[in-house]
């Protein structure tokens, strides 16, 4: 007698959650995190997936930051509520910055969305889509970048009164992030396969005020450091006002602790500094990053300027040209200003024409390439350990540490030459240099 089976009761067809990314590195680590939850609730997830499909709820992560990342993510926002009307997709869900800022205005203007969240509102926004908020993932995420690195976020929100940002309106106070949860997430990310931990937050250097009444980043860092399989930690987003210099002795102890510092300054001018509520002053500043070089000889210094800042003066512009000629930053990116609502500086009146704001960018971007053309060159002969972050066309793309991926400077290598692998560290001798690039090939130990 044959046993009588109970047929299996259909598999669900739950929908795929498509995330799409605006915005900067704190925005992909988000996403990630995201992704991770929803990865733990058994659902597919995919990101900025091309080959859209009729069940997809697609989760758009905004920036609002200034006026050309906003306009990025409202196109964005009713590029995909355009499909959901058309039927080619099942459901458009907003969160991020713009949200958080802007929400009731999106949901006045664009009501096609099924929901709008905050940058705090990811249980909420998990439960929409019918899924929990899973506490025990703690740490884990799902990269967006190659899985070599990865952007490791310390704390959220930002307490500095900078009169032009609106950063602290879509993300709060400041809020460190525990050292043994973030050892805790470093294990994890180095167990599959991240050997590059680029530190990023509002402002690294305020870590650990909230919570150990102290600026605690030096110990966040020898702590990460002590983590089996990482073998580089990059500093990103640091704030020169109270600039704890005891994370430039973790830097010279620890090896795998890049010789490498992104510190906005945004400008120089006295008046500029005192308008901007930067907390610090020229000569302040010019102490400040000559003190670093002093305690780390090899260090890349980078820096993000703003021109066109209400009030600044040809005068003002000037000064911050010839102390960018004078100081030789190995890196540099400048930007216009940005007229925020809600913000101190929107108080002033914008008196820089755009087209002002955009020569004076042009400016000094022009004298940081000559900066950047004669580093280059000195490097030319040299050897340094490369991370191969991918292929494009005839040459393997990589980094020294001295570089942090999508904003400074890449070595390539031909591969007709020479052969490795991404995610691979090799050693590359330098034999030509442009402007933003390096040429090299692979040595042998």
């Amino acid at each position: 007698m044959k046993t009588k089976y109970a047929k299996p009761a259909p598999l669900i067809n739950k929908p795929r959650v498509n995330v799409v990314t605006l915005g900067c590195s704190k925005n992909i680590h988000d996403s990630e995190v995201l992704m991770g939850q929803l990865k733990g609730n058994q659902m597919e997830v995919v990101h900025e997936a091309s080959n859209i499909q009729e069940n997809d709820i697609v989760v758009i992560n905004t920036c609002g930051f200034i006026d050309n990342a906003k306009q990025e993510s409202i196109d964005a926002i009713l590029q995909y509520s355009e499909l959901k009307d058309q039927g080619k997709i099942n459901k458009v869900i907003v969160t991020g910055c713009l949200s958080e800022r802007y929400k009731p205005e999106l949901q006045a203007e664009i009501p096609s969305v099924d929901a709008y969240f905050g940058t705090n509102d990811l249980p909420d926004l998990l439960s929409s889509i019918g899924a929990d908020y899973r506490h025990e993932l703690l740490g884990e995420r799902l990269l967006t970048t190659p899985s070599h690195f990865s952007y490791f976020k310390i704390a959220e929100g930002c307490n500095r009164p900078c009169s032009f940002c609106a950063i602290p309106l879509m993300r709060g106070k400041h809020v460190s992030k525990s050292i043994d949860d973030l050892v805790k997430e470093a294990k994890f990310l180095a167990s599959n396969g991240t050997k590059e931990l680029i530190l990023i937050a509002q402002d690294l250097t305020y870590y650990g005020l909230d919570i150990y009444g102290k600026r605690n980043l030096s110990d966040l860092m020898r702590h990460l450091s002590d983590v089996d399989g990482i073998e580089w930690i990059r500093l990103q987003y640091a704030y020169p006002s109270g600039f704890p210099m005891d994370i430039l002795d973790a830097m010279n102890e620890r090896s795998n602790i890049c010789n490498y510092l992104d510190m906005p300054l945004q400008h120089i001018s006295d008046p500029m500094l005192k308008s901007m509520r930067r907390g610090t002053t020229k000569q302040k500043q010019i102490d400040l990053v000559n003190a670093i070089r002093d305690k780390v000889p090899d260090i890349a210094l980078r820096t993000t300027l703003i021109c066109g800042y209400p009030g600044e003066t040809e005068q003002d512009f000037q000064e911050m040209l010839e102390w960018v000629e004078e100081t030789r930053f190995d890196r540099l990116g400048c930007f216009t200003y940005s007229h925020e609502e809600k913000t101190h500086a929107h108080t002033l009146v914008d008196d820089v024409p755009q087209e002002v704001k955009e020569e004076r960018v042009e400016a000094i971007m022009e004298v940081q390439q000559g900066i950047s053309y004669d580093i280059n060159q000195s490097k030319v002969g040299n050897t340094y350990k490369v991370l191969v972050d991918r292929v494009d066309g005839d040459y393997f793309i990589g980094r020294t540490e001295y570089d942090s991926p999508e904003v400074d400077n890449e070595v390539l290598i031909s591969a007709a030459d020479s052969y490795a692998r991404i995610g691979d560290f090799v050693q590359v001798k330098i034999d030509r240099a442009e402007d933003f690039d390096l040429y090299g090939e692979i040595v042998k130990k």
